[in-house]
């Protein structure tokens, strides 16, 4: 049994719609489920993949999550199999996401910014977004990136949050 999702990334910024997909295979009648969450409110669904037999197969399937309650950037993506003998979520995948909307709202989609010598945050969020206060957004858009919101290096490959 096997779970490999390979959407969405660790910290990929997603829109309410997310997209989940991968290969599994191997669990009980060839069922699988997935949680969106933050810790607090959840969004949950099931999905088919393999043949139930030991196969596997590709699947991919949209969790809206429009009507979630969530409050924080980060979510967690899971999917897992279900244990037919005791109810165990058994292969768990974790994979951390960042939700767009709580960044800015409205979030769309992302451009990317390439880092020059004698930038700052403060600078690239008033191109970007026309108040330098706003550099906010960039430090939760890139939490791998931006460890600490002063200092950012030449050449780093920044995600700039669009509405």
């Amino acid at each position: 049994m096997s779970i490999d999702v390979q959407q969405p990334r660790s910290s990929d910024l997603v829109t309410d719609r997310i997209q989940i997909g991968g290969v599994a295979g191997g669990a009980f009648e060839a069922g699988f489920s997935y949680r969106i969450h933050e810790g607090h409110d959840e969004v949950t669904g099931s999905f088919l993949s393999g043949d139930g037999a030991g196969g596997h197969g590709q699947f991919q399937v949209t969790a809206n999550v429009a009507g979630a309650a969530f409050s924080l950037p980060q979510l967690f993506v899971e999917v897992f199999h279900v244990s037919p003998k005791d109810g165990a979520e058994l292969d768990k995948v974790v994979v951390p996401v960042l939700l767009g909307r709580i960044i800015i709202p409205g979030y769309r989609n992302y451009l990317e910014h390439t880092v020059a010598p004698g930038e700052t945050l403060w600078a690239i969020s008033t191109r970007y977004y026309g108040n330098g206060n706003f550099y906010h957004r960039l430090v939760a858009a890139n939490p791998q990136t931006i460890t600490n919101p002063n200092v950012i290096h030449p050449g780093d490959l920044i995600r700039v949050p669009q509405a």
